[in-house]
Parts: structure tokens; sequence; C-alpha cells
């Protein structure tokens, strides 16, 4: 369970997501802050730091670029391109592009920010819908023959458009949401996964910050913080989540583990090419979050999990409208 294949590369169980460092969760921490998250990772194991253009509008990229670059023969590193921020009259605004010259564009300017001359997993984040697959997926793979890419993935797609990609070039990895509150992948993505030897890579795995030991205080969230627009957060569907929590959190004391290690140790036991990636800001939640390697769960205690929560149990949607329409993901 301690190690977990990406196409070409090895990496530890868990990855660490680095989202939050810079993006969607309103204020980021301070520099210093994160430097402590991102050491302390390293420090304890971690081999895959897991980034995109679209985060901080590159400022996610150039933290970590400023923070790891003498760090960089130590991890994996993984950023996403096809859909980053983009300056317009009224602002910097998120725009889904998938065209080749989008995609090489997006690719040289992450280089640049991350401050290294190969990145080892390059994802396509949203397929563009007006662009062939195979054209931005023949354009990755233009990087990879130029040195500047060493594997590829796809973000939130559906298992055709997995093989359909796969047929242009190895994928490598399919990035999707997946946790015991959002449970698409397993329609069709996973076997797809594992039927092309491609790994799983699993964000939010726990729901969000949902699945951990302290009730999240939706009147606290920041008002950028993209919670607030999420419909499983809304307050009828959020306190009928919350009816779900004491018996998860009593499944994790028979465990003998926290509530958010038992949604990663499920996640690990759900399959060998399953890699979660949680985020965090603090370094005590790093550390137990990749405790979650070291629990083990009887069958007895995976299937309570499974019938506890899953998509029949959880009120409200992943996403909204708008969102929704921009994946490629199968649905309930």
């Amino acid at each position: 369970m301690q190690q977990r294949r990406i196409g070409p590369l090895t990496v530890f169980a868990l990855g660490l997501g680095c989202m939050n460092l810079s993006h969607a969760y309103g204020v980021p921490p301070p520099p210093e802050q994160a430097e402590r998250v991102l050491l302390a990772a390293l420090d304890a194991g971690v081999t895959l730091i897991d980034t995109a253009a679209l985060y901080g509008f590159g400022a996610n990229e150039k933290l970590l670029g400023k923070l790891l670059k003498r760090q960089r023969q130590r991890f994996t590193l993984a950023s996403k391109g096809g859909m980053a921020g983009v300056t317009f009259p009224d602002g910097v605004k998120r725009v889904i592009d998938g065209r080749p010259e989008a995609i090489r564009r997006d690719c040289e300017n992450s280089l640049r920010n991350l401050q290294t001359d190969v990145i080892d997993l390059y994802y396509l984040h949203r397929w563009d819908k007006k662009v062939p697959i195979e054209d931005s997926v023949g354009a990755m793979s233009d990087l990879v023959q130029a040195g500047k890419v060493r594997a590829l993935g796809l973000s939130e797609v559906s298992a055709i458009t997995l093989k359909i990609a796969h047929a242009v070039h190895p994928i490598s990895a399919v990035q999707t949401e997946y946790s015991l509150w959002s449970r698409n992948a397993e329609i069709a993505v996973l076997k797809a996964c594992q039927d092309i030897g491609a790994a799983f890579v699993a964000f939010s795995p726990v729901a969000r910050g949902f699945l951990c030991d302290a009730p999240l205080d939706l009147a606290a969230l920041d008002a950028k913080d993209i919670r607030r627009g999420m419909p499983r957060f809304a307050p009828d569907n959020y306190a009928a989540n919350l009816r779900l929590m004491p018996g998860f959190r009593q499944l994790a004391v028979e465990a003998q583990c926290t509530p958010a290690q038992l949604a990663l140790a499920w996640l690990l036991h759900k399959a060998p090419h399953i890699v979660p990636i949680p985020g965090t800001t603090s370094v005590p939640h790093l550390h137990e979050d990749l405790g979650a390697a070291q629990v083990q769960l009887s069958l007895d205690t995976i299937a309570a999990v499974d019938a506890l929560i899953n998509q029949e149990t959880v009120s409200g949607a992943r996403y909204n409208d708008q969102a929704a329409g921009e994946v490629d993901t199968e649905t309930f």
C-alpha cells in the first residue's frame, strides 16, 4: 500500500494536493506556512505534489517553484493545463481552452512558473468540448516528445473519452473527485483506468473537509470559498449530511483511526491503482492524513462505511449546474 504506480512513475500512496495553498477556499495561508506544509510533506515521504495553472491563476505554481526548486529531485511534480486564467479588460477570468496552441502556451507558462525543465505528470485539466480530445492530447503528446513532460493525464473525463485519448497517447492517470460522498468514478472510470493500466488520482478525498472530526462551520467560511456555491453545502443539504457523521465517527473509533484517516484508508483499500491527494494548510492535519497509509480496514468495516455514506444517502449534487456542465464524467 505504501507505493503506487502512475505510468512510468512510482509514488507514495498518498500525494499532496496544493490547490488550497493559493486558491478556492478563501484567503490562502502566508508563504511561510505553505513552506512548512510542503517541506513537512516531503520529509514525511510524500512524493507526488499536485498543482495546476488555474490555481491562483499561476500563483500556486509560482509558490511551488520558489519554495521547492531546491527540492526538485525529491518529488514527482504534477500540473495541469487547458484551463487557466486569461486577462480581459475587466479582469482575469477562468477559461477552458483545449486548442493545441493553448496547451503549448499553458505548459510553457507552467514550466516557467515552476522553475523546472520538465513536468513529470501533465494533465488536461478539463476537456474543452469545442476541441476534439484527439487534438488536445496530440498537442500534449508533442510535449512528451519534446522532453517537457514525462507522462500524460486527464482530469474529469468519462471512460469513453479516456479510451479515445489513450489511443492517441498512453494516459498514465485520470484525476477526478472521489470520496465516500462522490462516487461517479465507480460507474466506469475506475475500471477503465484499470483496463489501460492508468492510475486514478482522487482529489477532495475527504469531501472538501466534510469527512473530518470537527464539523465545518458554514457561517465562518470565507465569502470566496467555493463550497458556498456547492449544493451539498447548502444549509438544508448540509444539515441532512451532518446526520451521517455520528455513525461515521463511530466507525472510525472502531477502526482505531480518525474520520479523515478512515475516509482515506477506504480509498486506499478500494483498489491498488488509486492515489488520493488530500490537501491541507496544517502540518498536524498533514501528518494525520498520511497516517491513513498505516490503517488496516476489515471487509466488514469497508462494507459498513460504503453503506453509510454513498450516492444514495448524501443530499445535494456535487456541483452546481454550470460547473457540472464543464466536466465530462458519468453521472448517477
